[in-house]
């Protein structure tokens, strides 16, 4: 996973896999889309390949890449950990701010009298 974060650090790698979140695509047809030389796509794609992020299709005289579903699932099944954190700390926000809105109204309550 380490391997996974290091690689989507580089912009240009990050925007490849947010590319490709849409569908497989040709190392041409990335290259248009975010602007670079083929040459850097291509070096771009193959280290996104060594992570095993992408994988690719070789069709005709074209190779098109397509995300691979596993390291986003460990990213997901790591993610969840932190979300039960989250979770818990905002169920205990809205305990506190509620809480504070029942003294609030009492105080409140208490003024009228």
């Amino acid at each position: 996973m380490n391997k996974t974060f290091k690689t989507l650090a580089e912009p240009n790698r990050f925007q490849i896999v947010e590319l490709l979140r849409n569908g497989p695509l040709s190392v041409g047809e990335v290259a248009d889309r975010i602007g670079l030389r083929q040459p850097q796509t291509s070096k771009h794609l193959r280290a996104l390949m060594d992570a095993g992020l992408v994988e690719v299709d070789p069709i005709a005289n074209r190779r098109i890449y397509k995300l691979r579903l596993e390291p986003f699932q460990e990213l997901d099944i790591w993610l969840e950990s932190y979300r039960h954190i989250w979770k818990e700390r905002l169920d205990s926000l809205d305990d506190y701010l509620q809480d504070l809105q029942r003294k609030d109204n009492h105080h409140h309550d208490e003024d009228k009298e």
